[in-house]
């Protein structure tokens, strides 16, 4: 197996080919959201024919349409056959499972690191495994979600069993009836850390363009998602939507929805404030927790992926971690929103998008050893691909994304994590590892009262 690239190496944009630069490329989706705008903004054309370049489609696309036609070389689709295995709720529960039992047999350590869901159960198969463990653990606040819908749809939260009656007494808990709709039912993280008192999760994006070998690109920019309202543990709230799901959806019935926000932090504003308060090697053990609990989710579907040259794939993962600094992961969408609800938010899509199909490379500009594109880094390629052997940093999530457009192997003089020299990098590691010069621009806003900081119990003036 060739040796995978590393990430000690400078700037370098290599020049297209007369061929692609003069071919007109053309592209089919039926989406109106930053995804059509990315694709108008390279210059492609759209087309309702079969002539298309890439193809930016919905999921059951794949599964009426993939099989059933021929694709030239050079077309281009993103999803993979069977992305449902990761992105179904129930199947990627299934899946870490099988996989963690799979590293016991082997007695593999890693299996000790697969730990990051909740506790989790199928229904209605599993109601009475269930049924056990929720008298084990009555006190338990429990969440059901079902497997098939999106935004929210569908979820909510209990304590008691006789609050799901309704629910069980409906023709979908049967089992035997081929119609049920199937749930998850998971116990409630119901000490997640909070900001100014609020629950938020948070959204990162990874790149998948094979599954064999394994190639990952993982964004380094994302958002939290924030609740519009502060956050309870007491049973009498488990009926606050706003309380307890961040789905964008869900925030914008309250009254209290900051619609100029979103009510959302970018991923670099997060980092930023826990490195104030708790410093460098805490926050990077975070990121990095973060950064490795999505390529665990990926490795355990690895080896059942239908791989095909034709198919990339862009997730969305959904994260939180809890006052003790626990990463879980909520969820993986195969198809995650595109869709933006502030300025903020339609760049950070655009330009991730754009920066997913320069790596794709449908035009051919890339020479296959780049290590970082844009804003996504190279992070395992077969094996694990380490950040820049000048960075302080064990994972680039959060940090600044470069002008340049692209990161390669060819050169390793004057490197650096933000297209800066070596020693302006330090200067600026410098500042923010001090924390003292920190600053947090567009933060939400959390209104009145100033910050609660959950892990120490203190309240910092806004």
């Amino acid at each position: 197996m060739s040796k995978p690239p590393t990430s000690s190496s400078a700037p370098q944009q290599n020049k297209p080919s007369s061929a692609s630069s003069t071919r007109v490329f053309y592209f089919r989706t039926t989406f109106r959201n930053a995804i059509y705008e990315a694709l108008k903004r390279r210059g492609w054309k759209e087309t309702d024919g079969d002539n298309w370049d890439l193809h930016w489609t919905e999921r059951e696309w794949m599964s009426e349409v993939f099989d059933s036609i021929h694709l030239s070389p050079t077309q281009r689709v993103n999803h993979f056959r069977n992305q449902r295995e990761l992105c179904r709720k129930d199947l990627m529960v299934k899946n870490l499972k099988r996989h963690k039992r799979q590293l016991q047999k082997e007695q593999n350590a890693e299996a000790d690191a697969y730990s990051f869901w909740p506790l989790t159960y199928v229904l209605p198969g599993d109601y009475a495994l269930f049924v056990e463990e929720y008298k084990r653990y009555p006190t338990s606040f429990w969440i059901m979600k079902p497997v098939g819908r999106a935004q929210g749809k569908g979820i909510f939260l209990f304590k008691q069993l006789k609050e799901i009656a309704k629910w069980k007494s409906d023709s979908r808990y049967n089992a035997e009836n081929k119609d049920a709709e199937t749930y998850v039912v998971q116990r409630y993280i119901s000490n997640p850390y909070l900001v100014a008192g609020r629950k938020f999760d948070i959204r990162l994006y990874a790149l998948v363009t094979s599954y064999n070998p394994l190639t990952v690109w993982l964004h380094r920019s994302g958002f939290c998602r924030f609740s519009s309202t502060r956050y309870s543990n007491d049973a009498k709230t488990m009926q606050d939507t706003t309380m307890h799901l961040t789905n964008v959806a869900i925030q914008k019935k309250s009254e209290t929805y900051d619609s100029e926000t979103g009510g959302k932090w970018s991923l670099r504003d997060l980092k930023l404030y826990l490195m104030s308060r708790y410093g460098v090697a805490v926050t990077d053990r975070l990121f990095y927790d973060m950064e490795m609990t999505i390529l665990r989710c990926l490795f355990s579907v690895q080896n059942i992926m239908m791989n095909d040259k034709h198919c990339f794939e862009l997730y969305g993962f959904d994260l939180i971690f809890d006052d003790s600094f626990k990463v879980y992961v909520i969820e993986v969408n195969a198809s995650p929103s595109m869709s933006a609800n502030t300025k903020e938010d339609m760049d950070l899509k655009v330009g991730l998008l754009s920066n997913a199909f320069d790596i794709v490379d449908l035009e051919g500009k890339l020479q296959g050893n780049e290590t970082r594109v844009g804003g996504f880094d190279l992070v395992h390629k077969g094996i694990p691909i380490k950040p820049n052997s000048t960075s302080q940093y064990t994972t680039n999530l959060g940090c600044d994304i470069p002008d340049d457009i692209v990161r390669s192997t060819e050169k390793s003089v004057g490197s650096t994590t933000n297209g800066g020299t070596p020693k302006a990098d330090d200067e600026k590691g410098k500042r923010d590892r001090s924390g003292s010069k920190v600053g947090i621009t567009g933060r939400p806003a959390f209104g009145a009262g100033g910050r609660s900081d959950s892990r120490s119990g203190r309240k910092t003036s806004t």
